[in-house]
């Protein structure tokens, strides 16, 4: 990882922890489904203005193109968003950001039958296993209260969905541009949500209400987490892998927690920083190799 891929990385950390709170905000008068769909319906029109008015090719030219489209489209924008949405309706954004720490406990498991080039040390999966320790901690599901029980399952489930779709999106063979492509994947997601929002009871674009904070939540989703927060992720996903971009889940949670208490004045409880600070050990702990090679060349220096 450079130190660019290193700036991204944290910058789309920091811009998908945002975006929970921000979807908790938008959800108080718009339903999940509906919400997900007009997000990506604005994030996938900004992307191909983009590619159009650059000149860039916009024509998918075969299963190269199409598969990445199709997988990450429908997988990583389409079902997980309409399942993580739906899951935030009872859920408070640290917990569910924290929840998707399941995606780098599957994604070695996922990638090992997939890309068996790919896998972690021992230390690098006892890291993933203490870091799964701390999403349990934060979590703390409770199951005398089934409606927020309800709500973690379909965030776990939202993880599952996420974790197939970042292991089988490939751009190998894709002879479109990485900005093209992403264009495509969110168009294809938007419109798998739209048809949702149709076909599912309870989710209708006419049950949404948009007051002026709500529509500035939902500008917000389009285009930063949403239009700008997916190119930069498929694109460190084309060079870093799935197992190195799973670990991104490791690190949204506490962004997700500092801007809730900030905006929301959501509390921070006991358990909550402590499962922090062992996701934060598993993150050190699967990242041993390369902070050994950081200190080892900062104390050479």
């Amino acid at each position: 990882m450079t130190r660019r891929d290193a700036a991204l990385y944290l910058a789309l950390a920091a811009s998908w922890g945002t975006a929970f709170v921000a979807t908790d905000a938008a959800l108080d008068t718009v339903p999940p489904v509906p919400l997900a769909a007009l997000r990506f319906d604005l994030a996938a029109l900004l992307l191909v203005g983009v590619v159009l008015a650059t000149g860039r090719s916009f024509r998918p030219r075969g299963w190269g193109d199409w598969a990445p489209i199709l997988v990450g489209g429908l997988c990583n924008i389409g079902l997980h968003h309409a399942l993580l949405f739906a899951g935030q309706r009872t859920v408070p954004p640290a917990v569910a950001a924290t929840l998707l720490g399941l995606v780098p406990v599957l994604t070695p498991a996922v990638t090992r039958f997939a890309r068996p080039d790919e896998r972690l040390s021992a230390l690098g999966v006892a890291g993933v296993l203490v870091g799964f320790g701390g999403v349990v901690l934060i979590a703390d599901p409770d199951p005398s209260n089934l409606a927020a029980s309800a709500g973690v399952g379909l965030v776990l489930a939202s993880a599952v969905v996420w974790t197939v779709g970042a292991v089988f999106t490939r751009e190998d063979d894709a002879e479109l541009g990485g900005l093209a492509l992403q264009a495509w994947m969110l168009l294809v997601g938007a419109l798998a949500l739209d048809a949702a929002a149709f076909a599912v009871p309870g989710q209708s674009f006419a049950m949404a209400a948009f007051p002026p904070e709500t529509t500035l939540w939902v500008l917000y989703l389009a285009v930063v987490p949403g239009a700008a927060g997916f190119l930069v992720y498929f694109r460190l996903l084309d060079r870093l892998g799935p197992i190195e971009m799973g670990l991104l889940e490791y690190v949204i949670p506490p962004f997700a927690a500092v801007f809730g208490w900030l905006v929301l004045g959501e509390g921070l409880e006991a358990s909550t920083v402590g499962g922090f600070l062992a996701v934060l050990v598993g993150f050190c702990l699967v990242k041993a190799g390369a902070l050994r090679r950081y200190a080892r060349a900062r104390l050479g220096g």
